[in-house]
């Protein structure tokens, strides 16, 4: 039997002759899908990552509400600029470089984290001064130009004065190695960096959005469809399908994700091979009761 798989992506068709349990794990597997916003975003992480050094260099605060795709974004930004090996020097070049905020502001337990990241000796007799000292040249030798710290809304979790002190750590990275940092988090995120002036004039925002039903979420969701390794077309451009996707994810990028590559995994399992609305009301329902 002849297959029309012209509703998938050129690179997904031959997934598409696969076997179910190989189909589903394609399915399940985190893509990057093209939007405004998300390129919008990469081109100002592009800018700061290729701008000249400089005193003061152009930082970034990229936010929004957990499942927006921030991570993503980062991700991707790696994927562009991966990592490499220097092999005179036999040291790996990490020119993007994303550690998470500890849970608490704490500098001793973000320069730690750091260096257990970049696999680099510490003690716990080490001062701050030599840990910071150690962080600073790793970060020069490896040659990182976008230092992207994730969880940043995780400085609300400290004291007034332990917000200011990691509020100039971040500061004082930028400025010290100059190069960008970017700073990652929820809207909390963007509150933090608030308490301090000088901090909030360093990180440009940019907010990424709950999605509406405009052009950008039909073209988001049916470049998603394209990528799913279904045998039948699905009407994800359908206004029907569109709808059902916000009400049902509350316009949150990962839930609606989640939910199609749910409703692909249940299609190729019982053979019907399409998605429709009904079929995404169906797994909303099973996911929240699993959830309660």
């Amino acid at each position: 039997m002849t297959l029309d798989l012209s509703h998938l992506a050129a690179t997904v068709k031959e997934e598409a002759f696969n076997d179910a349990p190989t189909r589903i794990r394609f399915a399940q597997t985190e893509r990057w899908v093209e939007y405004s916003r998300g390129r919008l975003a990469l081109e100002e992480l592009e800018r700061r990552f290729q701008y000249p050094t400089c005193a003061r260099m152009p930082c970034m605060l990229l936010y929004g509400d957990s499942g927006m795709g921030k991570t993503m974004l980062i991700e991707k930004m790696q994927r562009q600029h991966p990592d490499s090996l220097h092999e005179r020097r036999g040291v790996r070049m990490r020119p993007v470089l994303r550690v998470q905020m500890t849970a608490s502001p704490d500098e001793r337990r973000f320069y730690t984290r750091l260096l257990e990241l970049l696999g680099a000796p510490y003690t716990s007799h080490d001062q701050i001064g030599a840990l910071e000292g150690r962080v600073l040249h790793i970060l020069h030798e490896i040659c990182t130009k976008l230092l992207c710290i994730d969880e940043v809304n995780h400085l609300l979790a400290g004291t007034h004065r332990e917000q200011r002190r990691a509020l100039n750590l971040l500061k004082f990275m930028a400025n010290e190695l100059r190069i960008a940092v970017i700073a990652v988090g929820t809207i909390d995120a963007f509150h933090a960096i608030q308490i301090d002036s000088q901090v909030a004039s360093r990180f440009a925002p940019l907010f990424l959005p709950h999605w509406t039903e405009v052009d950008g979420f039909r073209g988001f969701v049916t470049g998603f469809g394209r990528l799913l390794p279904l045998r039948k077309a699905s009407p994800f451009g359908d206004a029907q399908m569109i709808r059902t996707l916000l009400d049902l994810s509350g316009g949150i990028t990962g839930n609606v994700t989640e939910l199609l590559a749910r409703a692909a995994e249940a299609a190729i399992l019982d053979g019907s091979e399409s998605i429709d609305p009904a079929m995404l009301v169906k797994h909303h329902d099973r996911l929240r009761a699993a959830a309660s």
